[in-house]
């Protein structure tokens, strides 16, 4: 008897389950058709409610204010960053060198179709920017980074290889973000990111050798 009550409590579960995930996912996507055509500075939780076709009442079941919206936003975007640079970094059936152009090709791409959101969650960044999730997904992204170096460059010395890899991952953020401020072509994106994978390894080369050297 106490199985079928719980088998039956756990039937009703489910599909309330799937209910919630169903909207919070309606939600996130339209917090991001909001924040790309309007903004982080016109954001709000009416505008994003009115987009997903809930109540606001709805939404702060969820989410009690926008900036907790902002913030799961931007906490699957490094959780899709840390992903993709794991994926690629980590992949040891590939040289690093290869590795290396594969993640700035990956990289410019991902910064020119999602130009939008990004530059809207950057300008949202003080309400998250000092969260625990902030600190933690920067510290993922250096251990990921790290570990490539070691492979990359394994007799160069620690500073060498941190230094090697805090140049790269700096441009590699910073030419990004100014190249997708403007629209640009399957063929632009293609012709820069093989010209910046060209920097990249050419540095890691040269390193390399140098420490071959002495």
């Amino acid at each position: 008897m106490a199985d079928r009550r719980s088998r039956s409590v756990s039937s009703r579960k489910q599909p309330q389950q799937a209910r919630s995930t169903e909207l919070v996912a309606a939600i996130l996507d339209a917090a991001v058709q909001v924040l790309a055509k309007e903004g982080a500075q016109r954001f709000t939780t009416a505008r994003v409610a009115e987009r997903a076709g809930v109540s606001v009442g709805s939404l702060y079941q969820y989410f009690p204010n926008k900036a907790a919206i902002l913030f799961r936003l931007q906490s699957d975007e490094w959780r899709r960053t840390g992903d993709m640079l794991g994926g690629i970094l980590a992949d040891g059936a590939k040289a690093p060198p290869l590795r290396l152009r594969a993640l700035v090709h990956a990289f410019i791409r991902s910064e020119c179709e999602e130009a939008a959101i990004r530059t809207a969650l950057s300008d949202a960044a003080p309400l998250y920017r000092d969260a625990p999730e902030a600190h933690d997904a920067r510290a993922a992204g250096k251990g990921i980074v790290a570990a490539f170096m070691r492979e990359a460059l394994p007799r160069a010395t620690d500073a060498t290889r941190a230094l090697a890899g805090e140049l790269i991952t700096t441009t590699l953020s910073e030419v990004g973000k100014r190249f997708s401020e403007t629209q640009r072509s399957e063929a632009e994106i293609a012709r820069h990111a093989d010209g910046l994978a060209d920097m990249f390894c050419a540095y890691l080369g040269e390193l390399a050798r140098r420490r071959n050297q002495s």
